[in-house]
């Protein structure tokens, strides 16, 4: 059930459109902008390689833990407050990050920089309540493909900046971004006057959160602590066991932090198991291809290109993405966005057929990860409209937080996958222990494979039409109404 709440109509939805689209892009990089600069942590701080790692694990928890935590509370209490929360968050660990070497406050920082990926599902939550019917598809196509662009573009950006300039300067810089994003947010986008009812389930959002550090820990940490260790089985058998009793106290609850009766439907079901496929396989794409093309000569394979080259062959893939959300958009307006996402994971899959056999050349690795790119941009596109057309419009904010939660577990896993294969799958190279090439093609295929499995449990979605809540407003009123989809 829903109630309204008073609330400024949006003056300027296309500068709305634009600055959440621009705040879903730079909280999205901060999640890989720390990556290339991975190897100097420790001579930069003194720290271990281990912790250094963290880093970037850090994110992904917070990331994980508080998008669907937020995105309930958006629902609950206002979108917009949420979301320039989220803002605030980003800025302070940005700070945090800038003013200090101390690799604990540094992780500190990070952790508060993941909570902000909140924003990318509550802008979509934001667009779906205060647009038109006729401009809903499109605004939240260019909103989700924001976590894949700011992926692209991050990789680059830090590249560059290491090279050129010290490396807190990144940090500054974000938290300037940061504070500019806040104003125009203010200025530009209204809140929604949509609300949930009842009180916020502090049990469930304590018990996921339980739940997801148990089973994302294990997934991180486990190729370094063994995956057959006391701690990773442990942490993997308490993730079980607390996401059970988590279980039975969602489904008791009057307002459930995750509806399980809703969450359960095929529609929404199988839309987050493919969004976790989808994930996994871009992911893939990310983390293999710097990487690749930095391996020296000596290898047979590896191009020996700079940080800064490695990262702009990710860069062609990120302007494909935005340029590719309105066409998915026009693509589920027509045909319905379970045919996109069915598009999208067989471009993905063709993707990495490219990627399996053009190993050896800089343009064709290039193109292979653009490929692999523009399947993600549709399929991104794609499944908040599938979210959508399956949950109440009460419930976007945390339906699409959980959403982008199983994007991120599919991260998770493929980073886990990644490391394993690359680290087990290696011969001597120019003295130096490296990947063999067919690690890297171990990678292309599994990567793959998921994308073969998303396009599986995408056909096994129910057909029909759906619905798309949207604003229309007029004589002074505003009303809730859907939008029509084809199957």
């Amino acid at each position: 059930m829903t109630e309204p709440a008073s609330a400024p109509a949006p003056d300027h939805p296309r500068f709305a459109v634009g600055i959440l689209a621009f705040c879903g892009v730079v909280v999205a990089i901060m999640q890989t902008i720390v990556v290339p600069l991975l190897p100097h942590i420790p001579g930069l701080t003194g720290a271990t390689p281990a912790a250094a790692s963290w880093l970037v694990t850090v994110t992904l928890l917070t990331g994980a833990v508080f998008t669907p935590v937020l995105g309930r509370i958006g629902d609950m209490y206002g979108k917009r407050r949420v979301l320039v929360a989220s803002l605030v968050v980003l800025v302070v660990g940005s700070v945090l990050c800038a003013v200090s070497s101390h690799i604990g406050l540094l992780i500190a920082g990070r952790a508060l920089q993941g909570a902000a990926i909140a924003v990318v599902p509550l802008g979509i939550s934001i667009l779906r309540d205060e647009l038109p019917p006729e401009r809903v598809l499109s605004a939240v196509a260019l909103m989700s493909s924001t976590l894949g662009i700011g992926a692209a573009v991050g990789l680059p950006v830090a590249a560059v900046v290491i090279e050129n300039f010290e490396w807190h300067t990144m940090f500054w810089v974000s938290g300037v971004i940061g504070l500019i994003d806040i104003a125009l947010v203010l200025r530009f986008v209204p809140e929604s006057p949509l609300r949930s009812r009842g009180r916020f389930d502090v049990l469930g959002a304590l018990g996921l959160t339980a739940a997801l550090v148990c089973l994302l820990l294990a997934v991180t940490q486990g190729g370094g602590w063994g995956w057959t260790s006391v701690r990773t089985l442990g942490l993997l058998a308490a993730a079980v066991v607390i996401a059970l009793v988590w279980g039975v106290h969602e489904l008791r609850v009057r307002t459930p932090m995750v509806d399980l009766r809703v969450s359960a439907r095929p529609a929404v079901l199988l839309t987050n198991v493919a969004a976790l496929l989808i994930g996994f396989a871009f992911y893939a794409n990310s983390l293999v291809t710097a990487q690749m093309v930095q391996e020296p000569k000596a290898t047979g394979y590896g191009l020996g290109a700079s940080l800064v080259v490695s990262g702009l062959c990710l860069l062609p893939g990120g302007v494909t993405m935005v340029a590719l959300s309105p066409v998915s958009a026009r693509i589920s307006a027509k045909h319905g966005p379970r045919t996109s996402l069915a598009l999208a994971a067989g471009i993905i899959a063709v993707g990495y057929v490219v990627r399996y056999f053009t190993s050896h050349s800089l343009g064709l690795i290039i193109a292979g990860a653009t490929v692999v790119a523009a399947g993600t941009a549709i399929a991104y596109s794609a499944l908040p409209a599938l979210v959508m057309r399956g949950v109440p419009v009460s419930e976007t904010g945390a339906a699409n937080g959980l959403n982008t939660l199983m994007r991120s577990i599919g991260q998770a896993f493929c980073s886990a996958t990644v490391a394993a294969v690359l680290a087990n799958l290696t011969f001597l190279a120019g003295g130096r222990e490296a990947p063999t090439l067919g690690a890297y093609q171990m990678v292309f295929l599994i990567a793959g494979g998921a994308a073969l499995l998303a396009l599986g449990v995408t056909l096994c979605l129910p057909g029909g039409s759906g619905k798309v809540g949207g604003k229309r407003r007029s004589s002074g009123r505003t009303r809730t109404m859907p939008i029509q989809e084809g199957a």
